[in-house]
């Protein structure tokens, strides 16, 4: 057989072949705009130059403590500077970034501390109580470094060495390298999914980097974007942004807590162009005084996932002068992997058919090799007539290296070769996806995964509970809450109030139900509770 002349002598060197990786963002913007802001929080700011040499002192210094390639770094922290630097430093070192929902409880970090072998933790002094619970609940025994800021409310150092003089032990001019392979772990992320322990979710360097791009791309962002952080960095790592916004050498604009008027102030102050959020952050934007509204710089570029926003949502969106795009994705996708690409043609259209219109979930990002809606047992996909629902299916590069140490699901997430979501969908004729309903009973609340399972076991905790059931009752400000359906053992009475505290002193306060309704539990012959019908009811409520 004649030889490939295509492959002969052609080979892969360091001359024409490097690793694809999100951290040689962060180099390029130093040298290419090193004087440029790359990071702005209240009246602190960093040039790219200045961020680029505080990211090696980091990696320098979890190198110093004995870390090596592979071994996770843990954060809690709210989106404020060291998380953001903790996006590159720890990669450079070759480490795993495990950024925490700070909404957890004790007893979910413990376990995600665990399962993940965190060498290091780096914590706001704000969470001390909850981690110091968490570090005495888990086995592992982390180095501990605290993080100070002065906008923290309350709490205790907790830690060997405080962040700022952690940094200053470590190597402005570290030497680092990227992977020696692009499939190598970047960081872990943590879904609820539908059982009560958190499964954790693997990036790659070669997924990171090009979601990182395809979100320049599907939101066409232009050279130094002034972002807006109100997208927890913790949730999908920030859906990629700290990569994609450094990329374009964009500002990051940091914020503690996601307020209204703190959303407000900071678009005034530092003019503000973009920013992403979950439908909640709408709300707020939204249910706000005029005061707020009217220093908003008009045109700001907003791009929104979770919960499918209402359409009315998106019409008022629009009223106030706000470009909203609706993406859709999951952690196991890096965040957005399908955005609701505009046509210009729609421009004409009423403001009502427009929201319409952006409500739909929409054609998969650049990086994605396919999108399909397909009948899960036959694996057909669905006709594009808007009508006929099947599975949410994704291949190709946006799609996670597995679950952690869950090879049974892993396995069970890629069967035929796609990545099953678990939501349910249409296709329109355009080729636009729209999501109709989960066939997993995951709840998004305020842009945060809850589990009905775990929901449901603190309920039968109860003493005066016989049965219960969680499903998602849709939600003006937080997109779904949990809503508990309760079956009371014979004789006993409860109300609303009594389980709802019950619920308090046994999760997190996000978690809970925020409705409670005593009934019998609807089921088919064999036992299972309908819970099709339970979400009917509590759209109804």
């Amino acid at each position: 057989m004649t030889a490939n002349p295509y492959e002969t002598d052609l080979d892969a060197n360091p001359a024409n072949y490097e690793p694809l990786t999100p951290i040689s963002f962060l180099a390029r913007s130093a040298a290419v705009y090193p004087g440029h802001t790359a990071i702005a929080y209240g009246d602190r700011s960093h040039t790219y130059k200045e961020t680029y040499a505080r990211a090696r002192r980091l990696a320098s210094a979890l190198k110093a403590k004995g870390l090596k390639e592979g071994d996770t770094v843990s954060i809690m922290a709210p989106n404020i500077p060291a998380i953001y630097e903790s996006h590159f430093a720890v990669p450079m070192m070759g480490g795993v970034l495990n950024a925490l929902n700070t909404r957890l409880d004790a007893a979910a970090l413990a376990f995600i501390l665990d399962h993940g072998d965190c060498k290091l933790l780096m914590t706001d002094r704000e969470y001390s109580s909850v981690i110091t619970e968490a570090l005495s609940l888990a086995k592992s025994n982390p180095i501990v470094i605290d993080i100070e800021d002065p906008a923290a409310v309350g709490g205790e150092f907790i830690g060997e060495m405080e962040y700022e003089e952690f940094l200053a032990t470590g190597d402005p001019e570290f030497n680092w390298s990227g992977p020696t392979d692009e499939w190598k772990a970047i960081s872990l992320n943590y879904t609820s999914g539908t059982t009560g322990d958190p499964k954790g979710v693997v990036f790659h360097h070669r997924g990171a980097y090009l979601a990182a791009m395809g979100n320049v791309i599907s939101w066409t962002l232009p050279k130094h974007p002034t972002y807006l952080w109100t997208l927890p960095m913790f949730h999908c790592n920030g859906w990629c942004f700290p990569w994609t916004i450094t990329a374009v050498g964009g500002t990051h604009i940091c914020l503690r807590k996601v307020e209204a008027t703190a959303m407000y102030d900071a678009m005034q102050r530092f003019q503000v162009d973009h920013m992403c959020g979950a439908p909640i952050v709408l709300s707020m934007l939204i249910n706000t005084t005029d005061e707020n509204k009217a220093k908003a710089p008009h045109g700001i570029k907003v791009m929104v996932a979770a919960a499918p926003p209402p359409a009315a949502m998106l019409a008022e969106m629009d009223d106030m002068g706000f470009d909203v795009t609706h993406v859709y994705g999951l952690t196991e996708t890096y965040g957005p992997s399908v955005c609701c690409d505009w046509n210009t043609a729609w421009d004409e259209k009423t403001v009502e058919d427009r929201a319409a219109l952006k409500a739909r979930q929409g054609v998969r990002y650049h990086a994605v090799a396919g999108l399909e809606v397909m009948d899960p047992e036959t694996m057909t996909p669905v006709p594009h007539d808007g009508n006929t629902m099947g599975e949410v299916m994704l291949r190709g590069n946006l799609i996670m290296k597995g679950y952690l140490k869950n090879p049974k699901t892993t396995t069970a997430s890629f069967e035929g070769g796609w990545f099953h979501s678990g939501d349910l969908g249409v296709v329109h004729e355009d080729g636009y996806l729209e999501l109709r309903d989960r066939s997993k009973d995951i709840i998004i609340s305020g842009g945060e995964n809850i589990s009905t399972i775990e929901v449901e076991n603190v309920l039968y905790g109860h003493p005066k509970v016989l049965e219960a059931a969680v499903v998602a009752r849709p939600d003006e400000k937080w997109g779904e809450t949990p809503c508990a359906f309760l079956t009371l053992h014979d004789g006993e009475a409860a109300t609303e109030a009594e389980i709802i505290d019950y619920c308090r002193e046994n999760m997190a306060r996000f978690k809970c139900p925020k409705t409670v309704v005593f009934d019998e539990l609807p089921k088919t012959s064999t036992g299972k509770v309908q819970k099709f019908v339970l979400r009917e009811r509590a759209r109804n409520l």
